[in-house]
């Protein structure tokens, strides 16, 4: 008896939820009239009268009308005083996205006469953690912004029950976007969130630079050896005091940028989800081959931190001629009169770089499902992502607008923005590296004393491989 009570509680929320927000998002629009009552009864697996009591709570709403021998009509604002319906979306503090956001949202919330945003900005550092807890405690957005590093923490937490798995029909990955994105928000071999945003790893040069050097624009760079080559011409001692004022290149010990190295020398961090697999000839290849960059060759400068703004600071600043960078990150040269531009970053053994991205989350107890669910829609559409593309470097996942030139600006976009095209088939996700957020962060912070050549690469790896198999075999003798 109670079960059956559930079931058919469930089933006339269901129904309320659904029609409230196909009103609410504008899917049925001011004056078009609703399905008929006894379709409504079928769909739903509710008695006509059950659908009336929903349907006359919607009129108490003010949001529809009976019309006598015609059936309900949703009803038109009045004068812009209708009932609004809000939803919470939440960004990370250090987004360069947040203004085009607001601009989003305002366009929005003009085209939607019954939904308003409630925009709340988060610290970065803790923004998963506040996430998880606003929603455990039933105070969560209803749409969060996730990069794909925020996702794999979500992951280490095991908090993927909180998400409401969604792929907006307006962005289908083969025929709208680029099927590579959808990967970075996988859980269980399922794409959890819908992509909003994705940037892979380029090498950034200052054309200025270059040509003070006595390099082309077309100086190929397509391996290591050339890019050793090119950063030795570039690296000068100006007034001859023994001290470097323009390094070649500027190297990042950042976890979204070195293993850049490692992917171009067919190097692995992982064998599988249960071993870690550092420890190979390729990886300390590529390891070694970045100590030399700084110790050996002297074309950058030397290890500091692992901060992921250094090199476009010292870019910026042109006292660097070369930068691993991303398109997300090049939001740093908007504006600036550095005569920039970007290229793939070199082969060695093979093709291959680093994908990062954002996606768009739902929350799975939002009381405004189907609400959340359209502005997704809305924030992968032709509209907003066009305004992401003119006033960003990001790329959008809309893949019209993406390879719209005619959104191209100059004093935005460097010349060759397109080489995203080339570069997106060879790209690989961290997800695919096989190490979850909580060991990439080990590794980072294990790493310290190699970056410092304290410690060589075959010994760093070694160490590095056995503390994360034993963090692994802890973990699974806990679950058993």
């Amino acid at each position: 008896m109670l079960r059956r009570r559930d079931d058919f509680m469930e089933r006339y929320q269901k129904f309320k939820d659904d029609l409230r927000g196909e009103i609410l998002s504008g899917n049925i629009k001011p004056d078009e009239f609703i399905l008929p009552e006894n379709t409504l009864s079928e769909q739903y697996q509710l008695s006509r009268v059950s659908v009336r009591k929903v349907l006359a709570e919607l009129v108490e709403e003010g949001l529809i009308e009976k019309i006598s021998g015609k059936g309900n009509r949703v009803i038109a604002p009045n004068n812009g005083l209708a009932v609004r319906e809000t939803i919470k979306l939440a960004w990370f503090s250090t987004s360069y996205e947040i203004d085009i956001v607001r601009e989003i949202i305002n366009q929005y919330k003009a085209s939607q006469p019954f939904a308003d945003i409630e925009l709340s900005i988060i610290t970065e550092s803790g923004y998963m953690d506040t996430i998880v807890q606003l929603m455990e405690n039933g105070d969560g957005p209803d749409v969060f912004m996730v990069s794909d590093s925020q996702f794999r923490e979500l992951l280490d937490l095991e908090k993927m029950h909180l998400i409401q798995p969604y792929i907006s029909p307006e962005l289908q990955p083969d025929k709208d976007s680029y099927p590579k994105i959808f990967e970075l928000f996988e859980w269980e071999g399922q794409s959890m969130i819908t992509p909003f945003l994705f940037s892979p790893v380029v090498i950034c040069y200052n054309e200025g630079l270059f040509g003070q050097a006595g390099i082309g624009s077309d100086y190929p760079i397509h391996n290591w050896d050339t890019l050793l080559d090119a950063a030795k011409k570039l690296t000068a001692d100006l007034d001859e005091d023994d001290r470097i004022e323009h390094y070649g290149f500027c190297f990042s010990s950042s976890p979204h940028r070195w293993p850049v190295f490692m992917l171009q020398n067919d190097g692995s961090l992982a064998s599988s989800h249960e071993a870690a697999n550092i420890d190979n000839a390729n990886t300390i290849e590529a390891l070694q081959f970045c100590l030399d960059l700084m110790y050996k060759e002297k074309v950058s400068p030397i290890y500091s931190h692992g901060s992921e703004y250094l090199a476009e600071a010292l870019f910026v600043k042109e006292r660097v001629a070369m930068i691993l960078s991303t398109y997300y990150f090049m939001n740093e040269f908007r504006g600036n009169a550095l005569p920039w531009n970007v290229r793939p970053v070199p082969k060695e053994k093979s093709d291959g770089t680093l994908l990062l991205g954002g996606g768009l989350a739902i929350n799975k107890n939002s009381q405004r499902l189907k609400l959340a669910q359209s502005f997704v829609d809305y924030m992968v559409g032709a509209e907003a992502q066009s305004l992401l593309k003119k006033q960003g470097c990001t790329i959008p996942a809309r893949k019209e607008i993406a390879e719209d030139d005619s959104l191209l600006n100059p004093q935005i976009h460097p010349k060759d923005y397109n080489i995203f095209k080339d570069i997106l088939p060879n790209a690989k996700t961290l997800l695919e590296l096989k190490l979850t957020n909580s060991e990439v962060n080990l590794l980072k912070d294990e790493m310290q004393l190699m970056w410092m050549n304290m410690e060589s690469p075959q010994d760093a790896c070694s160490r590095i491989e056995g503390l994360i198999n034993d963090r692994r075999k802890e973990q699974a003798a806990t679950n058993v």
